[in-house]
């Protein structure tokens, strides 16, 4: 049965196939409202539980854990013997002033005799070479307090590592373990705290905890939207129809 409403000058009749458009149009950008909510709780949820594990007391690494994901930021500690014959480049930025330059990786032979791969810290690019910076190559047994990580999938805009050149623009593990001639790494990667290295660099602390929180604005983004839409839809939506006159 038609909806029509009797007007001045003629009646009002709903164009469906206009309604039908903003009733979707409405449930849709609802949906992604609601979506950003929810990614939102997650987002909060997660920085929640980041913030707490490295506030938390350093423990021991472990090498082989049956759950990485358990210790990804968790604030850890492991002992060895550094290889820095087998020093790995990884492009990355100072996160003190955004500068480009290099991240030290570094292996690290437990007494166990397994290896873990150590992020020492960030150099200049004129500090890439060792021999710039040979104070910093400490020897013997040393104890790196540092952040646990999981190393982050590859991006799909990232392109190939050149183990041929030592350039590397994400973590592989097993790649790198072969580049440095190991059996392989544990799986989770050490970023070494901000305490000094002698001669100044590497330049640790360079761990990264920078997670944007913009859902609530996209939130409202939607929602907004969904408003405006639904008062185009009142105004559009029903237009006067001239009721026909006898001639």
């Amino acid at each position: 049965m038609a909806f029509i409403i009797n007007c001045p000058g003629g009646v009002l009749r709903p164009r469906l196939g206009f309604s039908l458009f903003v009733l979707f149009g409405m449930i849709f950008l609802l949906g992604l409202g609601g979506w950003q909510l929810q990614r939102m709780a997650w987002k909060q949820a997660l920085i929640a539980k980041i913030t707490e594990r490295m506030a938390a007391e350093p423990v021991p690494l472990p090498l082989a854990p049956e759950d990485p994901t358990a210790f990804d930021y968790r604030r850890v500690t492991v002992s060895g013997t550094f290889l820095h014959d087998h020093e790995i480049f990884l492009a990355a930025r100072d996160v003190r002033y955004s500068v480009y330059g290099i991240q030290i990786l570094t292996p690290l032979e437990t007494p166990e005799g397994q290896f873990v791969l150590v992020s020492r810290g960030w150099v200049p690019n004129e500090k890439k070479p060792a021999a710039t910076r040979v104070d910093g190559q400490t020897s013997g047994v040393v104890t790196v307090t540092g952040i646990a990580r999981l190393p982050r999938a590859r991006g799909w805009l990232i392109p190939d590592n050149s183990p041929d050149r030592n350039f590397w623009l994400w973590v592989d593990l097993p790649a790198m373990a072969q580049f440095a001639a190991v059996p392989g790494f544990a799986p989770l990667l050490v970023e070494a705290d901000a305490t000094a290295n002698s001669g100044g660099y590497p330049v640790g602390g360079q761990t990264r905890v920078r997670f944007p929180d913009n859902h609530s604005v996209y939130a409202i983004i939607w929602f907004a939207l969904a408003l405006a839409l639904l008062v185009i839809g009142f105004i559009k939506a029903w237009e006067p129809e001239r009721k026909k006159t006898d001639g």
